[in-house]
């Protein structure tokens, strides 16, 4: 059986890993979720190693929500090269998730943001350890989770 790992964070305005194990329900089965939660985004990328390592997961959705400062857009950028590096010291694919806090207008924009864009990757985990062939269907036209999608490129 397939383990998919779900790590989000109590810095996060939205609950995001319940957001996520709610799709992956959606999806199908033949897979466990285990699910952690660390206090911020900086903390995510050792306990995705962690659940790679030691609880075996096939997959992880790392799921934070940075704030709008400067100093939170630069500990995303690290926290984002930290889980990037995990995923080369593990061959384990890390789908980054986070929805920055002023991405949205209002907090009922990012609630529906945060929504949207978590259950858009919940449905790539999902299809990445078990359909790979739909999201081959899909290169090259212009997906995005959250926002619309901007389709391909036009002539």
């Amino acid at each position: 059986m397939k383990k998919i790992g779900i790590v989000d964070t109590t810095f996060a305005n939205v609950n995001m890993g319940h957001i996520a194990i709610d799709e992956l329900k959606k999806q199908g089965t033949g897979f466990e979720i285990i699910r952690r939660t660390v206090p911020g985004f900086k903390d995510l990328a050792v306990e995705c190693k962690i659940l790679i390592e030691k609880e075996g997961c096939d997959i992880v959705m790392a799921l934070g929500m940075p704030g709008p400062e400067p100093i939170d857009k630069q500990c995303a950028h690290e926290a984002s090269q930290g889980i990037m590096m995990a995923q080369l010291l593990t061959n384990t694919h890390i789908l980054e998730v986070f929805v920055h806090m002023d991405e949205a207008k209002d907090d009922k924009e990012l609630i529906w943001l945060t929504e949207r864009r978590v259950r858009e990757h919940a449905i790539n985990a999902y299809n990445m350890l078990f359909h790979p062939e739909r999201l081959l269907k899909q290169a090259g036209t212009g997906q995005r989770q959250g926002f619309e999608d901007v389709g391909p490129a036009r002539i």
